[in-house]
């Protein structure tokens, strides 16, 4: 069976180079990281497997194949009709990707309204989407703006846009580095409940590998616009295999005193996209 996304990404803003044959996959209900330094291309990946490369002055080339189509040279109307509904994303700084002069619920509405079949209420769905992601159940949630809102809830709304029509896959492009660490790990625990329970896969960006050690099954390793390395999440912490590699986790704080154990303990059940079962170094999750 193919890869629900496998991507070959050269990618260029004007002249400069970026990415350069940047090769990654996703299976179905499978989290996968993306992970690197600033500037080294993660966040073009997540622009270019969604479409919107050029938004950014950029341009893609290669493959990008989701769900067996090549979205490099389909038509633009395809993947925007793909893009909210079958595959989303889920952003950095929640509190700016909302739009400050709308209240919540008319950008529910309207995420809602942009995909949905004609005369489909969207009251429905867009609650479903908020306990989904365990926002408070009080509607007057809805009339408020977005500045009314700590990041962690803001973050829940993207979340919940993201998934309000159940897509296969979200790209979620550096989506806990603005939260406080109990936040971070709420939403951690939210996107493993969420892929779980729903069979989403996940693209997750990050420079946190230690948040990647929790979530991922797999992770792909950027330097200068090139995947390096792409293994099991337990090979890259415990025999990694590329210089480059190496040189990130020796780079990590010092290993928590159970972190041996933790590594001893993964079994099969890491390997298994629809597990709960990950490594937490210390990082547990009140969101199930």
């Amino acid at each position: 069976m193919s890869a629900l996304l496998e991507a070959r990404i050269t990618a260029r803003y004007g002249g400069r180079l970026v990415l350069d044959g940047a090769a990654f996959e996703v299976e179905a209900g499978e989290i996968v990281g993306l992970a690197g330094p600033s500037g080294c291309g993660k966040s073009t990946c997540g622009l270019a497997v969604l479409g919107l490369l050029d938004l950014k002055g950029g341009r893609a080339e290669g493959v990008i194949r989701f769900d067996g189509a090549d979205l490099l040279t389909a038509a633009a109307g395809h993947v925007r009709g793909l893009r909210g509904r079958v595959m989303s994303l889920v952003p950095q700084s929640p509190i700016a990707s909302l739009n400050p002069a709308l209240r919540l619920g008319a950008q529910l509405r309207e995420a809602w309204e942009t995909h949905a079949p004609k005369g489909v209420s969207w009251l429905d769905p867009v609650r479903r989407a908020l306990t989904a992601v365990s926002f408070p159940e009080d509607p007057a949630y809805l009339d408020r703006y977005p500045r009314q809102l700590s990041v962690g809830l803001a973050q829940r709304v993207l979340i919940a846009m993201a998934i309000l029509h159940k897509p296969k896959l979200i790209v979620a492009d550096e989506a806990t580095s603005a939260l406080d660490p109990i936040t971070q790990s709420e939403i951690l625990g939210l996107f493993e409940k969420l892929s779980r329970e729903s069979g989403l896969a996940i693209l997750y960006i990050s420079h946190d590998l230690l948040s990647m050690a929790r979530l991922c099954r797999r992770a792909a390793i950027l330097q200068d616009g090139k995947v390096v390395e792409f293994a099991p999440i337990r090979r890259i912490f415990d025999q990694p295999g590329h210089p480059y590699t190496r040189r990130l986790i020796a780079a990590l704080p010092a290993r928590p005193s159970h972190w041996e154990n933790d590594l001893a303990g993964l079994s099969e059940n890491l390997l298994n996209p629809n597990t709960e079962n990950h490594v937490s170094y210390g990082i547990k999750s009140s969101v199930r």
